[in-house]
């Protein structure tokens, strides 16, 4: 799923959940998304209701979180901590789980943040996306200066 299309990426949380509560096989992509899904209970009930779920928009400027959206951000930056890439986000982010007390679903968020970050500048600039960007939010939320 190198570029999938906003239901395809949505199904994989609906048909990973459905998988689970099977006790069918899960591909290596499906066990990345159920770990994130099971550290958020509040999407679950959402999870069992594709047909109403599967194209809903989600409009920020209504106050509503993007349980996909977040879902997804969760397993991107899974998928950069398995290859350190970009290059330093995993000492970043072990750097900030440790000031966290461990607390790895928070570092999480925190990283999220960047991510986010770095993707608003490069919409908003028109330009590819910058990892200087995400990796000196994160040297911010850890404190510690991580010269490249």
């Amino acid at each position: 799923m190198f570029n999938p299309s906003r239901s395809q990426a949505r199904r994989l949380f609906f048909d990973t959940w459905q998988k689970y509560h099977q006790k069918e096989q899960l591909s290596g992509m499906e066990t990345i998304a159920l770990e994130v899904v099971l550290q958020h209970p509040e999407y679950h009930a959402l999870l069992r209701d594709a047909d109403r779920y599967l194209d809903k928009d989600f409009p920020p400027e209504l106050g509503e979180t993007n349980p996909f959206l977040h879902m997804s951000m969760h397993v991107a930056i899974r998928e950069q901590l398995a290859i350190d890439q970009p290059v330093g986000i995993v000492k970043r982010f072990e750097q900030l789980k440790a000031r966290l007390q461990g607390n790895e679903h928070e570092a999480m968020h925190q990283t999220m943040e960047c991510l986010a970050e770095m993707i608003w500048y490069s919409q908003r600039n028109q330009t590819a996306p910058d990892a200087n960007i995400y990796l000196d939010c994160m040297d911010q939320f850890t404190g510690v200066s991580n010269k490249r």
